[in-house]
């Protein structure tokens, strides 16, 4: 029983730490933060960010895939070291980007609809 939550912390901080720290702010042009404020993109609840408007720049999109492809190396890592699923690693990442993420900007909701955060 200790052990499962010892996991999960692991997990949690280390997603926390790729969130926040990992990964690179600025590619192409354009920021994560710059990006979410202006409503471009937004987290999902399956850990990865999502294109909240289809006009969004080339530019968004590359950091969009970039982001997304260091977050899903970090995923996997996590759960081959854990033994658990990637689909179980991406909903917990999932859910604590949500969490973390500013009023206002972008999530997606389960049904694939985005709205501001309250």
């Amino acid at each position: 029983m200790r052990t499962s939550h010892t996991h999960s912390t692991f997990i949690a901080i280390t997603i926390t730490c790729l969130l926040f720290f990992c990964i690179p702010l600025v590619a192409f042009g354009i920021t994560l933060d710059q990006a979410k404020q202006q409503g471009l993109l937004g987290e999902r609840p399956d850990g990865y960010l999502g294109l909240a408007k289809p006009s969004a720049s080339p530019d968004t999109v590359n950091l969009m895939k970039e982001i997304n492809r260091k977050r899903r190396d970090v995923y996997r890592k996590i759960a081959a070291k854990d033994g658990t699923t990637l689909p179980v690693v991406e909903a917990l990442a999932g859910k604590k980007a949500i969490q973390k993420t500013s009023p206002g900007q972008l999530i997606m909701k389960p049904n694939g609809t985005w709205t501001p955060k309250p």
